[in-house]
């Protein structure tokens, strides 16, 4: 690989925009800070320098450059990494060939390509006037069922089914992914709609009925091998960029909710595809946005799912708030009904998670009971202590001493033990992992990462290692010497970001740069303090051979040998 053309990708790409584009990122002083997406992470530990174009995370300690965090995070290999980002900044890559990866399912990926295009046609052939004139009339125009690729599946079962079969796809195949059973389809005379997995591809369906044929209404994909329900989001592949933009995501439960709510231009919306939330769907949500609106059906279930998912995602440190519809209106109906400015209105003043909890509540007390009204304040005391806000904190507690003519004193007594209880819970369990995870670094290490960070940030100290001819403690820590000596004698300077790519297939000396990397160490350094950490590093080399030496004096059976080694075990005491 031209080592050229990899540094000057490489310095043509700002590692904030490119990472800023996969997951959200916000400043904090000259730093960015996300949620890692390389572990299971609640706050944002990610952090992206921009001055020295590397991310770091300082909980599960992944580091690396702009090309690394591509690689894990998309799972590309280097070859096209460079293609994609050098096509991204117009750097010539055509000379890059990349060879084409072969999976198990692409054959069903195909499959579904081509029935998608197949049952598209359908709709905009002549068997598809009276789906289009049903379609028209719900206000679903020739636009939209071009942008959402919508389709028709045809009165007669058999006809998707032997078009595939007469390709050479196995009918088992078909059958195994949900498209037919047997020799007949499993979708007739319903509108489609394609279900697309997070990088676009379609992987299932959804068929509603446009006649009153007594059948159900949807006819969904079940599970298969690629379409697994819990680990998609409805629009997700084309929200992404949108919701970068809007700094939010709008989580809607069904597809036509989302396509009601392009076509007002509102596109940072997503899908769950039902009421339920997985913990998949959570970290998929936290890739588009830390700032997240819900906006379900404004039924009682509706209004159940949102109360339950407003939970999971406020335990993952997520911003929420509410578009509180009217029952039992849902997106596509109140935009229908109510028209485009009221519903913009609504979601321009949707209201925090928290606060449309308390009313939710609210509604369901009987104030005229003490018992009740006891509850509900001890309710909202509970609920306050999830807010972070001291300000918002002192106004519910005002609101409730005012509300109920209660002392602000004695509401601040009990919110303050339901809060010493709830930091009790949260602080025991990191504690325990925090113990297993990380391992106390002995002062030898502190100091050999010390000198080889420094050697990575300030050129003066790789001299002046080779010239005091330091010997590193492990062969991990010769090895990144050697290399980070090499690289600068190569190139006259030490470029972190390079460097890394000059490592990457270098595992040894990866993990232990990712370890100095995700360390706080000084980023300039005296020539007082660098002897310091010399002495430190020379005082360990010393005692290793001592203890080996004292070993060595207690097998040996001769006397004058014993006294030679006890000998130089002296002179290695004295300093000599």
């Amino acid at each position: 690989m031209n080592n050229d053309l990899v540094s000057t990708i490489r310095s043509k790409t700002d590692i904030v925009d490119i990472i800023g584009e996969e997951i959200p990122l916000v400043a904090r002083g000259k730093n960015f800070f996300g949620v890692c997406p390389f572990h299971d992470d609640s706050n944002p530990s990610m952090c992206v320098s921009r001055e020295k174009q590397i991310y770091t995370c300082f909980s599960c300690h992944a580091t690396g450059n702009v090309y690394t965090f591509l690689m894990n995070y998309h799972h590309m290999d280097f070859k096209e990494t460079l293609k994609y980002l050098g096509e991204k900044v117009g750097v010539d890559v055509s000379n890059i060939s990349i060879k084409s990866k072969v999976t198990k399912f692409d054959k069903f990926y195909d499959i579904y390509n081509f029935s998608n295009k197949y049952y598209h046609n359908n709709l905009l052939s002549k068997a598809g006037v009276v789906a289009r004139k049903y379609l028209a009339n719900r206000k679903i125009t020739d636009e939209v069922i071009k942008e959402f690729e919508i389709g028709l599946s045809l009165e007669d079962r058999g006809d998707l089914t032997r078009l595939l079969t007469s390709k050479n796809y196995e009918l088992s195949e078909l059958n195994r992914i949900g498209l037919s059973s047997d020799d007949r389809d499993i979708y007739n005379d319903r509108i489609m709609f394609p279900l697309y997995d997070v990088n676009g591809r379609v992987v299932g369906f959804s068929g509603r009925i446009y006649k009153d044929n007594g059948q159900n209404k949807y006819l969904n994909t079940r599970e298969t091998d690629i379409f697994k329900k819990g680990e998609m989001l409805y629009h997700y592949h084309i929200a992404r960029e949108e919701c970068r933009l809007k700094k939010s995501v709008i989580v809607m439960e069904g597809f036509m909710d989302v396509i009601r709510a392009s076509t007002i231009g509102i596109k940072n919306t997503v899908a769950l595809m039902g009421t339920a939330l997985t913990k998949e769907q959570i970290n998929l949500l936290k890739r588009l946005s830390n700032n997240i609106i819900l906006c379900l059906d404004g039924d009682d279930p509706g209004v159940h799912a949102t109360l339950s998912i407003g939970d999971m995602l406020l335990d993952e440190g997520i911003e929420v708030k509410v578009v509180n519809l009217p029952n039992p209106d849902d997106p596509d109906s109140f935009i229908l009904n109510n028209g485009e400015e009221r519903f913009k209105n609504l979601v321009d003043s949707a209201i925090n998670f928290n606060d449309f909890k308390l009313n939710k509540l609210k509604e369901k007390v009987d104030f005229r009971s003490d018992v009740e009204k006891a509850d509900y304040i001890n309710t909202v005391l509970s609920e306050t202590v999830k807010i972070n806000d001291p300000i918002r904190i002192e106004i519910v507690l005002k609101k409730l001493a005012k509300e109920f003519d209660i002392g602000y004193n004695t509401l601040e007594m009990r919110f303050n033990d339901l809060k010493g209880k709830t930091e009790k819970k949260v602080v025991e369990k990191p504690i325990i992992i925090d113990r297993i995870k990380s391992k106390k670094k002995t002062k030898y290490e502190k100091a050999m990462e010390q000198i080889l960070y420094s050697m990575l940030n300030n050129d003066w100290v790789i001299s002046q290692v080779s010239k005091e001819r330091l010997i590193f403690p492990s062969d991990q820590s010769r090895l990144l010497a050697s290399e980070i000596s090499y690289y600068y004698s190569q190139n006259g300077n030490i470029n972190i970001p390079d460097f890394y790519t000059y490592v990457q297939d270098k595992e040894d000396i990866v993990v232990l740069l990712n370890e100095i990397l995700a360390n706080d160490y000084l980023d300039e350094i005296s020539k007082e303090e660098l002897f310091q950490y010399f002495k430190v590093i020379r005082d360990y080399s010393k005692n290793q051979e001592i203890k080996r030496l004292t070993v060595l004096m207690k097998k040996e059976s001769d006397p004058i040998e014993q006294a030679k080694i006890a000998d130089k075990i002296m002179k290695l005491r004295i300093g000599e």
